[in-house]
């Protein structure tokens, strides 16, 4: 019986051996990598790299039916002030449906040169200078970007949560209306897809 024994016991072995091999050669085949976010309307935002001399970051998604085309439909406010920060915004409202408001809207700024908050005007006249984003409430990475959330925001940002981060010397920013249709949680979902798809455009002074 020794030698029957002996026999099985090897060929055990050598099966698990080779249950195990092939184990080890399944966990080290990697995933495939997650495609790399895309600008869909590029020519707009390397025009707007171009023209302030700094780096901006075109939104690779945004919440339909919006899109990320500088002077399309949905962009009602394009401006690059003096200091060259600048203000890209995107909205879209139900005006539709009855006894229903809808209302998406982003807004992405960029302020080169800057690394602090700007000042606003706010309070219940307006005439009380104070953080353009306060209310710091924790952070969000996604991208290669750590961005802080904060909750409080003035001026075209108001009623909006906002990211922001800074990249080079500058602070950039996006932000989302929360309103009907989105939750708190929903926003900041939006948010977070967002920061994710962001595509990062140096000026190239070619277009």
């Amino acid at each position: 019986m020794r030698g029957p024994f002996v026999a099985l016991l090897c060929l055990l072995v050598v099966v698990a051996t080779g249950c195990g091999g092939t184990s080890q050669h399944a966990s080290s085949v990697k995933p495939a990598a997650a495609p790399r976010p895309s600008c869909a309307y590029r020519l707009g935002w390397q025009r707007l790299a171009n023209h302030i001399s700094a780096d901006v970051y075109c939104p690779g998604w945004l919440p339909g039916p919006l899109t990320s085309q500088i002077g399309g439909s949905w962009n009602n406010i394009n401006v690059v002030s003096s200091d060259r920060s600048y203000l890209e915004s995107f909205i879209w409202q139900d005006t539709d449906t009855p006894g229903i408001s809808g209302l998406l809207h982003v807004i992405l700024r960029g302020y080169p040169g800057r690394t602090t908050i700007p000042t606003c005007l706010g309070g219940i006249k307006g005439a009380t200078p104070m953080p353009c984003f306060a209310g710091m409430n924790g952070h969000v990475s996604e991208n290669g970007i750590r961005a802080t959330l904060y909750t409080v925001n003035q001026d075209a940002d108001a009623w909006h949560i906002l990211l922001l981060w800074r990249h080079k010397g500058a602070l950039y920013t996006v932000s989302e209306h929360l309103a009907p249709p989105l939750s708190y949680p929903r926003v900041i979902s939006y948010l977070k897809h967002e920061l994710a798809a962001l595509v990062l455009i140096a000026p190239t002074h070619s277009t």
